[in-house]
């Protein structure tokens, strides 16, 4: 078939990769328009539009995806089929009806599953053991169009949403191509989606990355991976904000500590919560590279800064308290 493919991020370049490779003819890319990036904040181009650039194909940067003139260009296109992932922008209804085949979106969730922005993300926020990725139908409601296939991908206990991402992405895409070659052999059919079992991915900000010290531990540890590597978990130290890369949860053994609060020796660093304390992996002041907890500690004398024996009752100096 004659495919126009949109995407943006990193996370559909294994998508747009693994379409050229097929027998199927990519004759445009849809992608985001440039935006600012990096240090200077200068117009990037994103990663499926330059990719896209060195294969030669035609790119189309829509600042609106209703706008006349990119909708008279995709008709002149004339694509049988608009292969998606992560696109990052609602598509209007005149767009839908241009190809034949209609736009075929790969979802990294289980569908009904986590409709939305951030399907990996709330996967592991909420504990998921299993996710993985739907190819669908695009309709006007959001990720509610009817379903041709899945691929399926265990969560692993350290998985932070980059990893699991990145696993999705390459399985995914296989699993796009082959929606793509049944549909145009007309072998394959999809099925409604069940009107049960519908949960919301919105996307996680930055103020929903603040971790909350006084929830149990495996709520933190699922908050930091599912925050990792955007919008980047963090709390505050002294007033000051403080990024923080995962966690490692430990046993019963450790010692009491209340809700942020810090202890911390050359063996490693640990901070309180509402049960059990955990071990902090690594930790990014503002302004300055991420380094390991350790030497963030050191950095503070945070290990000069622990509290004499008689603080617990009431005298000495209290430990330093993350909030």
């Amino acid at each position: 078939m004659r495919v126009a493919f949109a995407g943006t991020p990193r996370a559909a370049l294994p998508s747009l990769e693994a379409i050229l490779r097929s027998r199927h003819e990519v004759v445009a890319v849809i992608t985001r328009p440039d935006a600012p990036a990096g240090r200077g904040r200068q117009n990037s181009v994103s990663p499926v539009g330059e990719r896209a650039a060195e294969a030669g194909i035609e790119v189309l940067k829509p600042a609106k995806p209703r706008d006349p003139d990119f909708l008279d260009r995709l008709r002149a296109i004339a694509p049988d089929c608009c292969p998606v992932t992560a696109y990052g922008a609602l598509l209007p209804q005149a767009a839908l009806d241009i190809p034949p085949e209609g736009w075929i979106n790969l979802h990294f969730s289980l569908l009904p599953a986590w409709r939305g922005a951030a399907p990996v993300q709330h996967a592991l926020l909420h504990g998921d053991d299993i996710t993985g990725a739907t190819t669908f139908r695009i309709v006007k409601e959001l990720d509610a169009g009817p379903v041709f296939g899945v691929v399926t991908e265990l969560i692993r206990p350290a998985d932070t949403a980059g990893d699991l991402l990145g696993r999705i992405a390459v399985s995914g895409a296989e699993l796009l191509v082959a929606t793509l070659d049944g549909i145009e052999s007309g072998d394959l059919r999809a099925v409604p989606q069940p009107s049960e079992g519908v949960s919301l991915a919105p996307k996680i900000s930055v103020d929903d990355a603040q971790v909350d010290w006084t929830l149990p531990a495996p709520a933190i540890d699922r908050l930091i991976r599912a925050c990792t590597p955007a919008p980047g978990a963090w709390t505050v130290l002294d007033g000051a904000r403080l990024k923080l890369g995962p966690v490692r949860l430990l046993d019963q053994d450790a010692p009491p500590l209340g809700p942020g609060e810090l202890q911390a020796d050359r063996d490693g660093v640990l901070v309180g919560t509402g049960t059990s304390p955990v071990l902090l992996g690594e930790a990014q002041p503002a302004g300055k590279r991420r380094m390991t907890a350790v030497e963030w500690a050191r950095g503070l004398r945070l290990d000069a800064r622990e509290p004499h024996p008689a603080a617990a009752a009431g005298r000495g100096q209290p430990r330093p308290r993350l909030g």
